[in-house]
């Protein structure tokens, strides 16, 4: 083949491609089907194209291809009018022209990045990589990581970057529970790694999303979309530290905060709580920091702000104990309701929820326990609760059950959540959010 006919085919994958997906005809595969991938899937599939969804869930696999929707807030009537077909294994992957990958990249046990399931699907996806596709991640990680996993990957299946493949990070930013914070209504970051790259990534994700925000690299959407959480995280670490300085003072904090809040520059107020969950802002500052010690760059901002955040659950076990201290009862054998287990109002997920931290720092101390979560009814026992019952059930909201706690803690409070009953039964609150500031009866406690 001659110079000019092998420059042609490089141009000609790029021109097919970005005609399939102007026309919609490209078939695009989402690996990963939560809170971030069915979304995703579902956006693509109401536009008119055709998608496959894999996800190693068998349930919910099973449960898309019946027409049922296997995450909160995302009607079964969406599901079953989409076409999408889930998949266990990747064999369809091999007819797909477009695959995106969106599964968990949480911390290890020593706070290190935990790629495992990035790898693992493209080692699943190897066999049906072809001349043709683009390959984007879309898992929140480190700088770096989609050219040391995904370049590889791409290469070993003889493929070439940019000419008969392309590369792309494009970070999710989906925000459970926020109608205005989905993949149609947020601009989306999209990175390649060549200029062809990166037009196939505007090309896909032009019909989709919001808006586009091109970068000059795949690092630089990697670190920005670290730098979004970081920053969340910093901030609330920041409030977390000014809440243990009130309570000390005998300030509310939150009135501080309000305060603050009407200088209408400078200033964006960020609220205290019991810790961090979900999937990115518990887990963006360590992965940040493990990119930093591996370039020898210090990050200390960074770690404070994790560090800080991460104390707050034994915070809050800490002002249970000096208030039941304060009324001569032990927190050994004190009954014990925590209210909300998911990480945040109006959703049922509990990943790297700080009520998980704190259940498993009173089992240590020996109290009896029981939580109450409307979205949460079964919470099954994690290798954080280690010794207690296999399952776990929500309790009713009763005035009979609060009346008969030592203490409630509210972590979470859930819409539709009587606080009110809370307030006038239980006869010590732990208050986590400030939910009930201001006079009534009973007896409130901020931590």
């Amino acid at each position: 083949m001659n110079a000019g006919a092998a420059i042609t085919d490089k141009i000609s994958w790029r021109e097919v491609l970005s005609a399939r997906l102007a026309a919609r005809e490209a078939r695009i595969g989402i690996i990963g089907l939560g809170y971030a991938g069915l979304p995703l899937a579902l956006r693509f599939a109401e536009l008119g194209f055709p998608v496959e969804g894999f996800d190693t869930d068998l349930a919910k696999v099973e449960a898309i291809n019946t027409g049922r929707s296997p995450v909160h807030g995302i009607p079964d009537a969406r599901i079953a009018a989409s076409g999408m077909r889930a998949h266990a294994t990747a064999e369809a992957a091999a007819a797909c022209d477009a695959l995106v990958i969106c599964v968990p990249t949480p911390i290890g046990p020593h706070k290190e990045p935990d790629l495992s399931a990035v790898r693992d699907t493209l080692a699943a996806l190897a066999p049906y990589l072809r001349p043709g596709q683009a390959i984007a991640l879309e898992s929140t990680t480190y700088p770096g990581t989609t050219e040391e996993l995904v370049l590889p990957a791409i290469a070993r299946a003889g493929l070439h970057i940019g000419e008969d493949a392309f590369a792309i990070y494009s970070p999710e930013r989906e925000d459970p529970g926020n109608p205005d914070g989905t993949v149609a209504r947020i601009p989306k970051l999209v990175g390649g790694a060549t200029p062809n790259c990166l037009a196939i990534a505007q090309a896909l994700y032009a019909p989709v999303a919001g808006s586009l925000v091109p970068v000059s690299s795949l690092a630089v959407a990697e670190l920005a979309k670290c730098y979004e959480n970081v920053f969340r995280a910093v901030n609330i670490g920041l409030v977390n530290e000014l809440k243990r300085i009130s309570h000390a003072m005998g300030i509310d904090v939150h009135e501080v905060i309000d305060a603050a809040a009407t200088k209408p520059f400078g200033f964006m107020p960020f609220r205290p709580g019991p810790g961090l969950g979900g999937h990115c802002i518990p887990v963006d500052p360590y992965y940040l920091a493990w990119k930093a010690r591996e370039l020898h760059v210090p990050s200390d901002f960074v770690e404070l702000a994790g560090r800080v955040n991460d104390a707050m659950p034994g915070y809050v076990v800490a002002r249970l104990r000096n208030a039941l201290d304060d009324r001569g009862m032990p927190l050994r054998g004190a009954r014990i309701l925590l209210l909300g287990l998911a990480y945040k109002p109006g959703v049922p997920d509990t990943r790297e929820s700080p009520a998980v931290e704190i259940f498993r720092l009173l089992e240590e101390r020996g109290a009896q326990l029981a939580y109450h979560d409307p979205l949460v009814p079964r919470f099954p026992a994690t290798r954080r609760l280690a010794g207690t019952s296999p399952d776990l059930d929500s309790v009713p909201l009763t005035e009979a059950i609060l009346a008969a706690q030592d203490a409630v803690i509210l972590v979470t409070p859930q819409p539709g959540m009587d606080l009110e009953l809370v307030r006038r039964a239980a006869p010590l609150i732990i208050d986590t959010r400030g939910a009930l500031r201001g006079e009534g009866p009973g007896t409130v406690v901020m931590a």
